[in-house]
């Protein structure tokens, strides 16, 4: 049986059951009740970027997983996100981490990163 996820939503009850709900705009009109009914076990959902996320949401008494197929993403997650961007960088760049280091931004969304010996970076990749 094939379906399109992001279509259709699947809630995994407590219980372990399985149970396909209406996916995109369909579920988040529903009722309030209807939602509160499936806060209580895992929401499997997906969705498609072809740009920068606007905002990023924070569940802290959810868990969530992020399948990236293809392009990069830097998540803040418990504060590593500025460890995660000079590995990045690094990567991208073919550089050690020790050449690279966030210079604006290091508690904010927007950063800065610089490789030394080399022109400043901004994490969208422009230079």
């Amino acid at each position: 049986m094939r379906f399109d996820p992001s279509q259709t939503y699947v809630h995994l009850t407590a219980s372990g059951a399985a149970e396909r709900l209406p996916g995109g705009e369909r579920f988040w009109s529903q009722p309030q009740a209807e939602l509160d009914r499936v806060a209580h076990g895992w929401l499997i959902t997906e969705f498609e970027f072809s740009s920068d996320w606007p905002n990023w949401e924070m569940h802290p008494e959810a868990e969530e997983f992020v399948c990236l197929l293809s392009g990069a993403a830097v998540l803040p997650v418990d504060g590593k996100a500025n460890a995660e961007l000079i590995a990045l960088v690094a990567e991208q760049f073919g550089c050690s981490r020790s050449c690279v280091s966030v210079i604006s931004g290091a508690t904010a969304r927007l950063k800065l990163a610089r490789i030394s010996g080399t022109s400043t970076v901004h994490a969208n990749g422009a230079a």
